[in-house]
C-alpha cells in the first residue's frame, strides 16, 4: 500500500465492541483476566494482553503498531516525551565504563542528559562534529556503545552524511542512533540510510498541533547486539537472540522499572495526528521554503539559514537524504542579541513559544532559552549564537507570516 492508505488501515489488536472507527481511549489502571494462567502469560510476555497500564495500554499499543507498520520497524515503544525516548535509547545500550560518541551540535537537554545524567552513572561522553567523519571515527574504541546524532541539528541546521556515519559505526560494530524529529518518517526512511535505532519527539509533527507530549523509540531489528560491550544486552541475547536484545531490554526492564509509557490520552491524540501527518508536513515545509526565500530580501536580516535554500552548504546532501523539502524550521540572524529580543517582542502573528511544528508558527531565542544554562563559550563551541532567532513555521498563510516579520523588524 501507499503511505497515505497504510496509515489509515491498521487494524485494532481486538475488534471494538461497538465498531468504533477511532481507537477508544482506555482509561484504566488494570485489566481483568479470564484465568490465573492468562494473567501469568501477560505478565511474563507470553501473550500480547496488557498486564498493567504502567507497562502497556491498548490505546498506546495501537499507536505503536501504526508507527511500526508505517516504518517497517521490528518494534516501536511510545513514551511520554521525546527526552524519555532519547534517555531509554541511550540507557539501553550503555553502562558504567563505556563511552558514547555524540554530536556536539545537539539540542541542549540532549547534551546535558549525556554529559551530566549518564555521566553521573559512569558513561563517558565524547562529543564530535558529525559533519567531520574522521573526527567521529577517531573517538571510537572497543568501549564505545553507540553513535548518537540529530539528522538536522537544532538550531544550527547542520546536516551529516548519514550513510557515511552508518558505515563508520557498523565497521566498528557500533549501533547508529538518530534523532529524526525534524523530518517525519512519512518523508525520511531512516532504516534505508543505515540507522539502527530512531528516536522521535512525537510532540512535534505527529501530535498535529502541540496537543500533548510524546516520544517514539523505533528499533529496526537489524543490528547484531552480540557486538555490544553492554553486559545487560549480552544477557538478553541468550533469551531473545542477537537482533532483539535492545527491544527486550526496553520493553521488559526500562518500561517496567522506570515507567515512562505514553498515556492513553496522548496516544489517542497522536493517532489522530498520524492521519494528516504527511499532508501537514508538505504545507509546513513548502511555506517554510517560500518564507526563507522572502526573508533573504529584507535588509534588516543579516543571515537566513535554511537547508532548503539552494546555496546553503548542506542543500545538496539534504536533497539526497530528505528529498525536495527540508523541514519546517529556519533561523535568522539580526545585528545583536538586543535586536533579536526586540524582534521577538514585536511579533503579532508568530507566537513567542518553544516547541516545533505546531500548527501555529513559533519564535524563540535559542541562546537564552534552550541553551540558557550553558556558558557563552560553550554556546560558541556548539555554534549557538546570541544573534539567532529560530522560527518554526506553522499552517498560517505565508503572506501573513511575512508581513508579521516585516512589521516586527521595522518596529
Amino acid at each position: 500500500m501507499y503511505y497515505e492508505t497504510k496509515i489509515l488501515t491498521t487494524k485494532y489488536q481486538k475488534p471494538d465492541a461497538y465498531g468504533a472507527l477511532s481507537m477508544p481511549v482506555y482509561y484504566t489502571a488494570a485489566f481483568e483476566f479470564e484465568s490465573a494462567k492468562a494473567m501469568g502469560d501477560a505478565f511474563c510476555g507470553r501473550s500480547m494482553a496488557p498486564s498493567y497500564a504502567r507497562i502497556a495500554n491498548p490505546t498506546t499499543t495501537f499507536l505503536e503498531e501504526r508507527v511500526r507498520q508505517l516504518t517497517g520497524a521490528t518494534s516501536v515503544t511510545a513514551l511520554n516525551t521525546g527526552m524519555t525516548a532519547i534517555h531509554y535509547a541511550l540507557t539501553a545500550v550503555s553502562a558504567a565504563g563505556l563511552n558514547l560518541v555524540a554530536s556536539k551540535h545537539l539540542f541542549g537537554n540532549s547534551v546535558s542528559l549525556i554529559r551530566d545524567t549518564l555521566g553521573t552513572f559512569g558513561v563517558e561522553a565524547r562529543f564530535a562534529d558529525f559533519t567531520n567523519p574522521e573526527e567521529v571515527k577517531a573517538l571510537i574504541d572497543d568501549k564505545t556503545c553507540a553513535l548518537f546524532f540529530e539528522i538536522i541539528t537544532n538550531p544550527q541546521l547542520f546536516v551529516a552524511d548519514i550513510r557515511q556515519l552508518a558505515e563508520i559505526a557498523h565497521d566498528a560494530g557500533v549501533p547508529l542512533i538518530a534523532d529524526t524529529t525534524i523530518v517525519p518518517f512519512s518523508t525520511f526512511r531512516a532504516v534505508d540510510f543505515g540507522v539502527d535505532i530512531e528516536v522521535v519527539s512525537s510532540t512535534k509533527y505527529i501530535s498535529g498541533g502541540g496537543t500533548g507530549l510524546g516520544g517514539l523509540l523505533i528499533d529496526y531489528g537489524r543490528f547484531d547486539w552480540s557486538h555490544s560491550p553492554s553486559t545487560a544486552l549480552q544477557a538478553r541475547i541468550k533469551r531473545v537472540g542477537k537482533k532483539l536484545a535492545f527491544t527486550a531490554r526496553v520493553k521488559t526492564e526500562l518500561i517496567t522499572n522506570l515507567g515512562g509509557l505514553m498515556t492513553p490520552q496522548a496516544a489517542y491524540m497522536e493517532t489522530l495526528g498520524l492521519d494528516t501527518l504527511d499532508i501537514r508536513y508538505q504545507r509546513h515545509a513548502q511555506t517554510t521554503l517560500w518564507l526563507a526565500q522572502q526573508c533573504r530580501q529584507l535588509p534588516e536580516i543579516i543571515r537566513v539559514n535554511y537547508i532548503g535554500l539552494e546555496d546553503n552548504p548542506f542543500h545538496e546532501l539534504s536533497v539526497k537524504q530528505f528529498g525536495a523539502l527540508a523541514g519546517a524550521v529556519f533561523t535568522i540572524d539580526l545585528g545583536s542579541k538586543e535586536a533579536a529580543w526586540a524582534f521577538i517582542d514585536k511579533l503579532q502573528v508568530i507566537r513567542r513559544a518553544t516547541n516545533l511544528f505546531d500548527r501555529k508558527s513559533l519564535a524563540i531565542h535559542p541562546a537564552s532559552t534552550i541553551f540558557g544554562y550553558f556558558t557563552p563559550e560553550q554556546c560558541r563551541q556548539m555554534s549557538v549564537l546570541d544573534t539567532t532567532v529560530r522560527l518554526s513555521i506553522g499552517l498560517e498563510a505565508g503572506e501573513d507570516l511575512l508581513e508579521d516579520i516585516k512589521q516586527a523588524l521595522k518596529r
